[in-house]
């Protein structure tokens, strides 16, 4: 079955046939390789650059895990899954990439992170604490708001090393067999009678499944897809703290602070001794983007977004509010509703889309990784991810 056109007639170099290929080898992709090659599938990766690397969503040096969950509680399940399969990767890896000092969230009386944290949490179970403004202060003093506000507190919770995760996925991916190959880009593929046919700009490789997991990078290479993906530049800035002990994990949990007023949450991560380059703790504003071109040169951060963060950051977490030492851009690709993509590309037999994380997907890489390998190898998974299907979206226009 067609599914996209090669592109012009060119000298091609055949390579053997692979049981699945995946295109992207950032947090999905990376995971899913190790998990297929975990199970003995001979199984490809590709990906346009060295891995890991600060083009995609997987960079930033620390991305936050969480189980109580506001997007939705369908996501729950999936994520206290998540917790064994970290720290099996650990483990197996010998990379430590998991830190867990707890994440608070902070909001009015009628905040919905706080109110739908709290809920999707207790519906499965996630152990939370529920705190007024005086229990908090007793708890973390660093932390500033209303006496009205509410506070809740997961203690599970914390924030993973994303470069580190991605490298300890590959690790095991190649020590149970898996080829992966950095800085070749797929330029194409489409399916035939038998597989899937990839062709990149050194060869072109046949596999009997497909994994596509190209981040915003997807709408060039699947636009059958059917759905509107809007890649956004997300500023992110390293603050000075003006107390260094009270900022450091675990005295200070990972925080997200729900504004009133329309304003955009604001959330922070501490620092750790692991932390490296940039220091300071990293904090940004959720979901405050703009439309980019992935392939267009990244405008970096402004000094005008760094001290927008740092006046959010202010107010409620006074000693992580210093200069800012760093900034960076992160890559966003929203879904119209944004909740993610994972199915079966539309038209197609063998080949799967896992995409528009929406800024908040790779604390999920571990288990999709694993549903990405069961729909590859047997065409369905017993995990959760019905509810990420492409039934639920209207096509794009």
């Amino acid at each position: 079955m067609f599914c996209m056109p090669l592109g012009p007639k060119m000298e091609l170099v055949w390579q053997d046939e692979f049981s699945v290929a995946v295109i992207g080898c950032g947090s999905m992709g990376a995971a899913a390789c190790m998990h297929l090659a975990q199970r003995g599938v001979r199984v490809l990766g590709l990906d346009a650059h060295p891995v890991p690397h600060p083009h995609g969503s997987h960079h930033g040096g620390s991305r936050i895990i969480r189980d109580c969950y506001f997007e939705a509680p369908e996501y729950v399940p999936l994520l206290v899954r998540c917790r064994a399969l970290w720290e099996s990767l650990e483990r197996e890896s010998g990379i430590r990439c998991v830190h867990r000092p707890g994440v608070l969230y902070l909001g009015p009386p009628d905040s919905p992170v706080v109110g739908r944290s709290a809920s999707s949490g207790a519906l499965h179970g996630v152990p939370a604490h529920r705190w007024t403004m005086r229990e908090l202060a007793a708890r973390f003093p660093q932390f500033r708001a209303p006496d009205d506000w509410v506070a809740l507190f997961e203690p599970g919770a914390g924030f993973v090393r994303p470069e580190r995760a991605v490298e300890a996925f590959l690790r095991v991916a190649r020590a149970h067999g898996a080829e992966i190959h950095e800085s070749e880009p797929a330029l194409g593929w489409d399916e035939t009678a038998h597989g899937v046919r990839i062709r990149t700009a050194r060869a072109t490789y046949d596999a009997d499944a497909l994994i596509l997991a190209a981040g915003a990078w997807t709408p060039k290479l699947a636009a059958q897809l059917g759905v509107r993906l809007q890649p956004l530049r997300v500023p992110i800035a390293w603050l000075a703290p003006r107390d260094p002990a009270a900022c450091e994990s675990p005295r200070m949990p990972v925080w997200y602070v729900d504004r009133p007023s329309g304003a955009p949450g604001v959330y922070g991560i501490p620092t750790a001794p692991d932390q490296g380059q940039p220091a300071g703790v990293k904090v940004a504003l959720h979901g405050a983007g703009t439309p980019c071109d992935p392939d267009a040169p990244r405008a970096p951060a402004t000094p005008d977004e760094l001290e927008s963060i740092r006046a959010a950051t202010e107010p409620f977490v006074p000693c992580a509010a210093g200069a800012p030492l760093a900034g960076a851009t992160c890559l966003y690709t929203m879904s119209p509703d944004e909740h993610f993509v994972v199915d079966r590309m539309p038209g197609c037999a063998r080949t799967w889309v896992a995409a528009g994380f929406s800024g908040h997907g790779f604390k999920f890489a571990p288990v999709l990784g694993q549903a990405l390998a069961d729909l590859a190898t047997a065409g369905e998974t017993s995990l959760p991810v019905g509810f990420l299907g492409l039934q639920r979206l209207a096509p794009a226009p």
